[in-house]
């Protein structure tokens, strides 16, 4: 909740806040209903402004609202009555205006799904603020919905070695044009075999950028559903399909003011590809069943594990969306061509996994030096992580031997043991520590070992596959 006398301005981000978005103002005071709505119109808000409950709730049932602006008491009723009858779409940020004393109902109102209140009298002048807040909240409510994988990630993990010199210098540049440009920002397309840190690239340059304070939504293309991708890219109205009873807000409006990440995006049927391209070129939207344009003011960096020019070629992608994606287009080196590289990366992912298996520090071997650069790591970064927390869990020694490495020999268990499954100077963490996502993390990494055959991997853990299926939805049956 947001007291009145509290709020500041953001820089200026409420200029294009209210922008082209739909508002409800229900308020019984003619004049101040006037002022109101004259306010938000000079701020290019599209205005439904009405003075009882039952007109509230006749538009609320023929049009779609991005906000909702209420006045409790009123000759009909009382304007929070219509948060308890859930007439508003999940995708309405709502505030709640009272006079002095009606905090209580305000509150109920923040319980029944209001995003924030304003007490009476309220300065007109700071409602697109209050609005712009309320939305947000809204935005992350939608955020939180979505799997964004790690949050708290920015990319820093990503080393930058020699090998990658140049590449370095072409993401500098980029995000050098993006503060010439301010907020309209050109896509980015990037390829690279899997695993070579395509999504670690995305929100490096998400969290360097003028972009960065905005959200950033990680979309995994393929986990998408063919009869849903449409619905979760682009949002929803009531009575869309069969199973639309309320609107949605799709992740192109989630992340408004920030950076949509679509990775592997050749993976989506061409008739969305179109639409895709049509919200990057007009910077709009439109949702499934809906007959408004919603504006959605993005920076979309897409990723593939293939050569989009091959998939064009093949029919498998769109010619007019690989143009527009590929003015800035950044190919990543695989692993394997990255030489010395693979030393310097090393070094930095051990002390990063030393420090949180609390486990001490120590040189890779001569051996371990050869065996990590002759192996060829098609799974590239992705792979050479999941082999080195694999040594500093199992692993015991002065040195780092990467032993289970081709050209090494995987140290003996004693008898009747599990393979050593912590090294000796591994210590539980006093606080933190998940048995849960240990045992994930282990059949994840059984998985990966196994590529991806989740029967291989069961017989690798010596359990039944449906264990494994089981442990994959989260433990439910």
């Amino acid at each position: 909740m947001v007291a009145l006398a509290k709020l500041t301005d953001i820089g200026g981000v409420t200029e294009t806040a209210l922008r082209g978005a739909s508002v409800l103002v229900l308020e019984d005071e003619l004049l101040l209903r006037k002022q109101v709505a004259a306010v938000l119109e000079q701020h290019e808000a599209d205005v439904t402004a009405v003075g009882t409950v039952d007109e509230a709730r006749r538009m609320i049932a023929s049009l779609p609202f991005d906000f909702a602006l209420l006045d409790v008491n009123l000759p009909d009723g009382l304007g929070t009555d219509l948060l308890a009858e859930g007439v508003f779409s999940p995708s309405t940020a709502v505030v709640v205006c009272t006079a002095e004393g009606g905090v209580q109902g305000a509150v109920e109102a923040i319980k029944n799904g209001a995003q924030d209140y304003l007490l009476k009298p309220v300065d007109p002048a700071v409602l697109p603020l209050v609005l712009h807040r309320a939305r947000a909240s809204r935005q992350s409510a939608r955020l939180a919905e979505h799997d964004r994988h790690d949050p708290d990630t920015t990319g820093e993990r990503l080393f930058f070695g020699d090998a990658l010199g140049p590449f370095r210098g072409q993401l500098d540049k980029i995000v050098a044009a993006d503060e010439r440009l301010g907020r309209d920002l050109s896509p980015v397309l990037l390829e690279g075999e899997t695993g070579t840190g395509k999504t670690s690239i995305a929100r490096w340059l998400h969290h360097h950028g003028p972009r960065a304070a905005g959200p950033l939504v990680e979309v995994n293309c393929p986990a998408l559903p063919e009869s849903l991708a449409e619905s979760e890219l682009f949002g929803h109205e009531r009575g869309a399909f069969t199973d639309a009873k309320s609107a949605r807000m799709g992740l192109f409006e989630a992340a408004k003011g920030g950076t949509l990440f679509l990775d592997e995006l050749a993976s989506l049927p061409l008739g969305l590809q179109a639409k895709v391209l049509k919200a990057i070129e007009e910077k709009r939207i439109r949702r499934l069943g809906g007959n408004r344009e919603i504006d959605v003011d993005v920076r979309i960096i897409a990723a593939s594990n293939r050569d989009l020019g091959q998939a064009v070629a093949e029919g498998q992608f769109r010619d007019d969306l690989h143009h527009r994606l590929s003015l800035f287009r950044l190919v990543i080196p695989p692993l394997r061509d990255r030489g010395q590289d693979i030393l310097k990366l090393a070094d930095q992912l051990l002390s990063q996994l030393c420090r949180r298996h609390r486990v001490a520090g120590r040189p890779i071997s001569t051996e371990g030096q050869a065996r990590l650069l002759g192996h060829p790591w098609p799974g590239n970064v992705r792979e050479l992580s999941h082999e080195l927390e694999r040594t500093v869990v199992f692993e015991e020694g002065a040195e780092w031997t990467f032993a289970a490495l081709p050209g090494g020999s995987e140290p003996a268990a004693p008898d009747g043991a599990t393979g050593g499954l912590l090294n000796a100077e591994f210590q539980f963490p006093q606080d933190g520590f998940s048995l849960e996502g240990t045992i994930n993390e282990i059949i994840q990494r059984a998985i990966d070992q196994s590529g991806g055959n989740v029967s291989a991997a069961a017989r690798l853990l010596g359990v039944p596959r449906d264990y494994i299926r089981y442990r994959q939805k989260g433990g439910r049956k």
